[in-house]
């Protein structure tokens, strides 16, 4: 071990992430609820995107967001859970500078593509409810297409920096990160110059990203809700609101855990680190588990193509 925890480097060629320090005895446990939860994460977010493909009914806007959000949902568990359980399994805790800055990358920007698609969707319920004659025509394939550009530009180019930003800071301290996966602010700890661009880019990110697309889901059901009141009948209004609610349990799975998980990586110090640590890497299985479940058991098209599916391989 004390070959990695050296002092004098600028560059180191790797990286030895700890996993859960503190846990080490109990990684064998551990890892079983991580390796289930990522295999419903593949196999269920798979699913939603063959049925989606398959079905023609389901070829429309909402569907096509949908598949977006599986995607990255893919991409986002696939980057950090196959080495979190590889140091379960096979204490293989090196990891290579380069792919610690891509597995960064690739961690900051599915999680604002994952953001991004909400907002996306958020739109979509606007136009359905508010402007149900004109949905067709605001929301063509074109402009799916357009919109799915976008978020993923602004994500790809908003998590830039962060790899950019930790390259050039040096490592005279150690190349031992306290983690599970290369998060930004624990690489960054690491490093013996003055980080505070890292810090504050982090929290011009969060702002920037997170709370304007917070900011525009709000406004959004604003406009829904102030639509849904003007009804005229409850169930007609409780009808409406129905379409509304995986989208909005969505959306709580995505930002609850992500605003806990970033002020009390900031703010808690008190907090034990394996406390930390675990709610991280459970935070990137969260979204990807439960929107192929969320959605699986709320979307009656999903649901019904999905017993279809299996009537008849039993037949």
């Amino acid at each position: 071990m004390s070959d990695f925890n050296t002092t004098d480097f600028s560059n180191p060629s790797t990286f030895i992430l700890l996993g859960i320090p503190g846990l080490e005895a109990a990684y064998i446990w551990i890892s079983i609820p991580f390796c289930a939860m990522y295999a419903i994460a593949v196999l269920g977010n798979f699913t939603i995107l063959f049925i989606v493909k398959r079905e023609p009914s389901l070829h429309e806007p909402m569907y096509y967001f949908l598949c977006m959000l599986a995607i990255t949902d893919l991409v986002m568990s696939t980057s950090t859970i196959p080495k979190l359980l590889s140091i379960f399994w096979f204490n293989s805790r090196e990891i290579s500078f380069s792919a610690c800055l891509t597995q960064m990358y690739f961690v900051h920007s599915s999680s604002a593509m994952e953001s991004g698609i909400l907002v996306a969707m958020a739109f979509d319920r606007y136009v359905a409810i508010c402007h149900p004659l004109r949905h067709s025509t605001i929301l063509t394939n074109s402009i799916v297409a357009k919109i799915g550009l976008a978020v993923v530009l602004r994500s790809g180019i908003f998590a830039l920096p962060y790899p950019f930003l930790v390259r050039q800071w040096p490592y005279c301290r150690t190349n031992i990160i306290p983690h599970s996966y290369c998060a930004h602010i624990a690489v960054v700890k690491q490093a013996c110059g003055d980080v505070r661009v890292s810090s504050y880019y982090g929290l011009f990110d969060i702002i920037s990203e997170s709370g304007m697309d917070m900011f525009f889901i709000a406004v959004s059901y604003t406009q829904i809700l102030r639509a849904i009141f003007r009804l005229p009948t409850k169930e007609a209004r409780l009808k409406t609101f129905g379409t509304c609610i995986s989208h909005l349990c969505a959306i709580f799975a995505l930002y609850i855990p992500d605003i806990f998980s970033s002020l009390v990586y900031r703010f808690g110090h008190n907090v034990p680190q394996h406390f930390l640590v675990l709610f991280a890497s459970v935070y990137l299985l969260v979204s990807p588990v439960l929107h192929p479940i969320i959605y699986g058991v709320r979307t009656k098209q999903i649901r019904a193509r999905l017993l279809q599916l299996f009537t008849h391989k039993e037949t």
